[in-house]
């Protein structure tokens, strides 16, 4: 009799056993158990990278995390996805009583148990936001980041129609298509591709016959690829920056500059001044006002007054770089923190208290602000070309 959300494929001479799962469900942990306590398959892939697996089977290497690290690599913005689809993750948790992801440790641990070899199946989960991030338009980026900052603030329950929707697929899938949703040009990454992986990764998986674990959301697409032929180095690659992205910003710092040159020239040294004090002030103004929105030092807020008016005009570095390096300098994060970290994403309050969070959002508001005042102090500069 075949069982819902079991696929069996035949690849040259050796057995394929797919299974779809939903993370937060109770029997996809249970049926992934006994299908492989059944089957005694020679490999167990399962949908995870090497990032993944780490973050759910080794809990403590939170505390291992340099925040000084992942802010001078600028991966701040990818660190803060990651947590708060953590947060999501873990309301499900609380509302379902299991941890999301538990079918995966579970597969893992059974394969171990009965002498299968176990393959990561999944691309790098950098390499997908990476790869992500590149691609994606600019006002899309904008969408995202309206998205990310209100979700910090919701506090709307979980839906009876939702909770229907994960029963029968995988939340990680469902919440990466509304960020699909949200930017439909990124679908190819945030889906597409990661079905070709793992289905390349199925297809070469050593062994005679292979359990494959995967997300409901993946099967079908999984399903179309394996035994393909898959390029890995055209959707593991990282895209450069864009070309419109450094134009535009190199741009910016140029009209800037020969804005208060032609301001004293075309109207004179006072003028030319005035332009410089609207543009230090609006900047730095701002920035400052996005550390105190997450209760900054004041050292800190300071260093993000004087950075921003300069950083503005180097695309090369941003003012939320320093108002962080800064921050973790004053207030270095401590074990505790790590620790909590999993408790206090799952509340607004506890966002905002915990100093990994905050740093991270401190990042983010100041490169904001910073760049509001950017195009807020243009205009006002004009004025003073035609006085």
């Amino acid at each position: 009799m075949k069982r819902k959300n079991i696929h069996h494929i035949n690849i040259d001479d050796r057995e394929v056993i797919l299974i779809g799962t939903a993370h937060i469900s109770r029997e996809s942990a249970d049926l992934v158990e006994q299908v492989i306590e059944e089957e005694k398959p020679d490999t167990v892939c399962i949908e995870l990278c090497k990032s993944r697996y780490e973050a759910i089977k080794q809990k403590e290497n939170w505390e291992k995390t340099d925040i000084f690290k992942v802010i001078k690599e600028k991966r701040t913005f990818q660190l803060l996805a990651q947590l708060l689809m953590a947060s999501f993750q873990k309301r499900l948790a609380d509302k379902f009583g299991i941890t999301p992801g538990e079918e995966m440790l579970r597969a893992i641990n059974k394969a171990e148990e009965t002498g299968a070899e176990v393959v990561l199946a999944d691309r790098d989960i950098r390499v997908t936001m990476s790869r992500t991030w590149r691609l994606m338009r600019f006002f899309s980026k904008i969408k995202i980041l309206v998205e990310i900052f209100l979700s910090i603030f919701s506090t709307d329950e979980i839906t009876e129609k939702e909770i229907e929707e994960l029963k029968e697929h995988d939340a990680l899938e469902l919440a990466l298509k509304t960020f699909g949703k949200k930017a439909p040009e990124v679908k190819m990454t945030l889906i597409d591709e990661r079905d070709e992986y793992l289905a390349h990764s199925i297809t070469h998986a050593p062994g005679s016959k292979i359990v494959a674990v995967v997300g409901a959301g993946h099967v079908p697409g999984t399903l179309k690829h394996l035994g393909r032929e898959i390029d890995l180095f055209d959707i593991t690659k990282i895209p450069p920056k864009g070309i419109l992205g450094k134009v535009l910003a190199w741009g910016i710092s140029l009209a800037v500059i020969g804005l208060i040159i032609t301001g004293f020239f075309h109207s004179g040294a006072e003028a030319s001044l005035n332009m410089i004090k609207w543009w230090v002030s609006v900047n730095g103004i701002l920035a400052g006002l996005g550390a105190l929105l997450v209760l900054a030092h004041p050292i800190t807020i300071a260093a993000s007054v004087a950075a921003a008016p300069l950083t503005s005009l180097n695309p090369m570095v941003a003012a939320g770089w320093v108002a962080g390096l800064v921050e973790v300098s004053i207030r270095k994060p401590q074990v505790k923190d790590f620790i909590d970290l999993r408790g206090d994403i799952s509340t607004v309050r506890g966002f905002w208290h915990n100093k990994i969070t905050r740093i991270l959002l401190l990042v983010v508001f100041v490169n904001l602000g910073s760049s509001i005042g950017t195009f807020i102090a243009i205009p006002l500069m004009i004025r003073f070309l035609q006085s």
